[in-house]
């Protein structure tokens, strides 16, 4: 059974085409922005969910996923339900389903592995490139996202990268051209994304009774977002403003 906390129908941002989103239980990130704060643990409100129930909604929906779209699998962190996922990406290939995982690329072991073997595409979110401000937004290490990444190359997986610009944590230069210098000679690095930081989220943290310890930061503007893409644009051919 898979922990499945909601789905998005016809999708247009989390991976090519129409999608359909299936947004997953649990994650090991603690992200200080983070929008689905209730999909953090792993037995929180979710729906113990049959592999088969996710497969007829995805072909049900197949006929308007066109050439480019599929299913994508966000959090959450779909990596931890890895193990259980695999059959049902299995069958998805099977039935001619493009697969995308939105992940943090932190948690990799076999199964993760193979997880990302049968996918298509990889979103891999990578929260901020220098080490100690990676561990103050989101309370983890980078070192196994970047490693994923690395693996990411090596075996020829297609992934984009995904790059949330929160002011005062992840939105400096200097970060980000070290991101870029980082990055830049990756052959399978297909697309970047700019994610602008939003607080849409903020409500649940108070249904929750949990500080967003973020309140006083705001959200991007215009021209911060066009000095961003004028940034990573001098790193990569590919970047866009989600």
């Amino acid at each position: 059974m898979i922990r499945v906390h909601s789905y998005e129908s016809m999708g247009t941002f989390d991976g090519p085409g129409l999608r359909l989103v299936v947004f997953l239980q649990g994650c090991n990130f603690r992200c200080l922005y983070c929008a689905n704060p209730d999909t953090i643990d792993l037995k929180g409100e979710s729906k113990e969910t049959a592999p088969e129930e996710i497969l007829k909604m995805a072909l049900n929906q197949k006929p308007f996923f066109g050439k480019k779209g599929g299913v994508t699998f966000s959090g959450g962190e779909p990596t931890v339900q890895a193990k259980e996922l695999i059959p049902l990406f299995r069958r998805l290939k099977e039935c001619g389903i493009h697969i995308c995982v939105d992940t943090n690329g932190s948690i990799f072991n076999d199964d993760v592995k193979e997880l990302f073997t049968i996918a298509d595409l990889i979103l891999l979110d990578v929260k901020q490139f220098n080490p100690e401000r990676h561990k103050m937004l989101t309370e983890r290490s980078n070192e196994q996202t970047l490693r994923t990444a690395e693996w990411l190359e090596s075996v020829g997986k297609p992934f984009w990268l995904r790059y949330v610009l929160v002011p005062g944590y992840s939105a400096i230069e200097e970060d980000i051209r070290s991101l870029g210098n980082h990055f830049g000679g990756y052959k399978m690095l297909q697309r970047v994304e700019i994610l602008p930081y939003h607080t849409l989220g903020v409500h649940k943290y108070a249904a929750m009774g949990k500080e967003y310890k973020l309140a006083g930061v705001k959200e991007n503007t215009p021209e911060q977002l066009d000095a961003a893409k004028a940034l990573f644009d001098e790193y990569f051919p590919t970047v866009y403003v989600n």
